[in-house]
């Protein structure tokens, strides 16, 4: 059961709660708006300039492309690892719970640099890729790489709690009634865990759009070829292209803004759905 919120009564109370507005607007609130008045700080004309920039152009094309690529596969990678720790016990399972937890630990460019060196001119692999007319790293694939590593664990770390504590129940009713593993997974454990899903997809989505250290390495930082949105601002500011910069960092804090309004509209619709099961219980 959830624990009852109350409304504050005392004076420190209070106090706490202001101080924790306050660290929020000065934290959160202000430099936001600051990115959006500094891109618009040399009127429209130049905000439009710098959008049909060729530069910015492709940084926003590519970026987009790698949100695209990396959600989908870890959908699918999220869903499967899921579904293999919580419907069997295997040797390894804690292992392999604990391997996917890797991302987290590790700094973005040491990943990055770990897939430099492995699929790069350094190491055999790149080397053999190489001598194929194949070309991962100073590319977008490599980009791609990085950002499904580094986004790997979020779709799975959700799904898994929630798939436990659902058990396997109804999967069994259905399988016992006849229905084939296809159908079991579209029609019972999919309508399960949908939200939970698409909430990790949107969490992806804005991790995979602001990825900057692994996408950094592996990338080259080219102009009008691996440049995304994030490598792209720091190549501005140190061009002292600030105005172009401040465009590409309110085209990325718009992507932020779009990602949280879909996030709060999942909770809330989820926070609804948990209500209304909770009011049909005790009806």
């Amino acid at each position: 059961m959830a624990k009852a919120v109350k409304r504050p009564s005392e004076a420190h109370q209070w106090i706490l709660i202001g101080f924790g507005i306050v660290l929020t607007i000065l934290l959160l609130i202000v430099p936001l708006v600051l990115i959006f008045m500094q891109a618009f700080s040399g009127g429209l004309a130049l905000l439009w300039q710098n959008l049909n920039e060729d530069y910015m152009v492709h940084a926003l094309s590519l970026t987009l492309l790698v949100a695209v690529m990396t959600v989908p596969i870890n959908l699918v990678f999220g869903i499967l690892l899921a579904w293999c720790v919580t419907h069997y016990d295997f040797f390894g399972r804690r292992l392999l719970i604990t391997l996917v937890e890797i991302p987290y630990a590790t700094s973005p460019v040491v990943a990055g640099f770990c897939y430099l060196v492995v699929y790069g001119l350094e190491g055999i692999i790149g080397k053999w890729l190489y001598a194929h007319d194949v070309q991962l790293m100073f590319a977008w694939p490599g980009i791609i790489m990085v950002t499904v590593f580094c986004t790997g664990p979020y779709i799975a770390r959700i799904l898994m709690p929630l798939m436990q504590k659902q058990g396997t129940e109804e999967e069994i009713a259905a399988l016992s009634l006849g229905a084939t593993g296809w159908q079991i997974f579209w029609r019972v454990t999919l309508p399960n865990i949908k939200w939970a899903l698409l909430y990790g997809a949107v969490i992806t989505n804005a991790r995979a759009v602001g990825e900057f250290g692994a996408v950094a390495v592996v990338s080259g930082t080219i102009m009008n070829q691996t440049l995304t949105l994030p490598l792209l601002v720091e190549q501005l500011n140190n061009d002292y292209k600030t105005a172009a910069a401040f465009t590409a960092a309110a085209l990325l804090a718009c992507m932020a803004l779009l990602t949280l309004i879909l996030k709060t509209a999942m909770e809330w619709r989820q926070e609804r759905r948990e209500a209304e099961s909770a009011d049909e219980r005790t009806s």
